[in-house]
């Protein structure tokens, strides 16, 4: 059986709580897309883990772990990242975490020039971590990157990387980066690497009959290179058809796609954002959900729920289940706003769509239906009785309105047992 976790809106929604649930019982846990830009906080047993590039089953003893073939790999961060692990307690990590080796290297080269290419949007910036992840999926698409199984293969490796090096200068000119510094450090890892790279497809026969297996989604459905809000994504398929693509799965084996969406709606960098609020309720929604990136730090834009753009993602990834995230942060509020349509510059009404143009999503204007705040502690309440009777309203008018899928799940404060399972 193959569950997976995917953000249903533009990421930091509070995947890695469900995650961490869900791998207690998990026998395989996989990540299918991004890099080290990602960004899962746990609270387990009263300690806070950070994870980025490694999947977040590595916190449960029983759970072995993938990076898979659709990812982009920086190995420093990937050591610097389970080392933090161990020191924190979770001392079988490295016996348990596996990576493809048909994923990509990301290099300390690509960061220097992803900050170049943004420098040179000026005012268009897409606002990335500038963790190197574009240009390494550049690369890739490109049919010049460098796969994780090639680091083995000395030779191969570094004429690889100087010609990446070579071709990066000839249209930057000089660059604060030294490859010779990069290929001294890789002969290290090669050794340190060598027990952690598998043959994917070989690994996952192995674990065919991994009675429970959870995929993780990395960022979300509207920083899908396809399906977001472009140019202002990131660099992969982030949906349910990216998670199949790059783990091989068998569509007949998926049971359970659940989208974690936020009770309100934030957004990290540049890009449209409909129902962003620049006023002080937006404020309130930044400072109450403490809304800072946990990859880069930067404060998160903040604004309601848009039920369009939820009804869209869901339309894409075909949720059985969603997880609703950090109802707390409306405790306070006395009323509380819902986006339910948008008017398009042409006049026309939608309730689902979402245009694929950012000129026109920037000129939207956003129907809003405003609901009774319930002024009352939710704060890690743990039984859906015990919501306030306007909390409970709140949450079964999203339920109706997204098209019936079932809020399972429902996340009361930061703690991993700050959480709801609804029946």
């Amino acid at each position: 059986m193959v569950s997976i976790v995917l953000g249903s809106q533009w990421g930091d929604e509070g995947k890695g709580k469900i995650t961490d649930m869900l791998s207690q019982q998990a026998t395989l846990c996989c990540r299918a897309a991004g890099g080290h830009n990602a960004g899962h906080t746990i609270v387990h047993d009263n300690v806070t883990y950070d994870f980025h590039i490694l999947p977040s089953g590595l916190v449960s003893p029983k759970c072995i772990n993938l990076i898979g073939a659709g990812t982009v790999f920086h190995v420093p961060s990937f050591f610097k990242e389970l080392g933090h692990l161990e020191a924190k307690g979770l001392t079988s990590a490295s016996k348990r975490i596996f990576v493809s080796d048909r994923a990509h290297v990301c290099f300390d080269l690509h960061s220097v020039v992803d900050g170049l290419e943004e420098k040179g949007l000026g005012g268009r910036k897409v606002g990335t971590t500038g963790k190197g992840i574009g240009p390494c999926y550049s690369d890739k698409a490109a049919r010049r990157g460098v796969r994780v199984g090639e680091i083995m293969d000395e030779v191969t490796f570094e004429r690889k990387l100087r010609t990446l090096d070579t071709s990066y200068r000839a249209r930057f000119g000089d660059l604060a980066y030294d490859v010779e510094e990069e290929i001294a450090r890789f002969k290290e890892y090669r050794t340190k690497l060598q027990p952690y790279i598998v043959d994917q497809l070989e690994f996952l026969q192995e674990h065919k009959n991994s009675p429970n297996t959870l995929v993780e989604g990395a960022n979300a459905l509207m920083l899908d290179l396809d399906h977001g809000t472009y140019p202002f994504v990131t660099s992969s398929s982030t949906g349910l058809g990216g998670a199949v693509q790059a783990l091989a799965l068998n569509p007949q084996s998926i049971k359970n796609v659940i989208g974690v969406l936020k009770a309100y709606t934030t957004r990290v960098g540049s890009g449209p954002f409909p129902s962003e609020q620049l006023n002080a309720d937006g404020e309130k929604l930044q400072v109450v959900g403490r809304e800072f990136g946990v990859t880069t730090g930067r404060k998160r834009r903040c604004g309601w729920l848009d039920l369009v753009l939820a009804r869209y993602s869901h339309a894409i990834n075909h949720y059985t289940a969603l997880n609703l995230t950090k109802l707390d942060v409306l405790d306070d509020f006395d009323e509380i706003k819902v986006g339910v349509a948008y008017k398009l510059p042409c006049g026309k009404r939608t309730t689902g769509s979402f245009p694929a143009d950012p000129n026109v999503i920037e000129k939207i204007e956003v129907e809003y239906v405003t609901l009774p705040g319930w002024k009352s502690n939710t704060m890690g309440v743990t039984k859906y009785e015990d919501l306030p009777a306007n909390a409970r309203s709140y949450i079964e008018f999203i339920e109706r309105e997204i098209g019936g899928v079932p809020i399972k799940w429902i996340g009361t404060g930061p703690a991993r047992e700050h959480m709801i399972a609804r029946e």
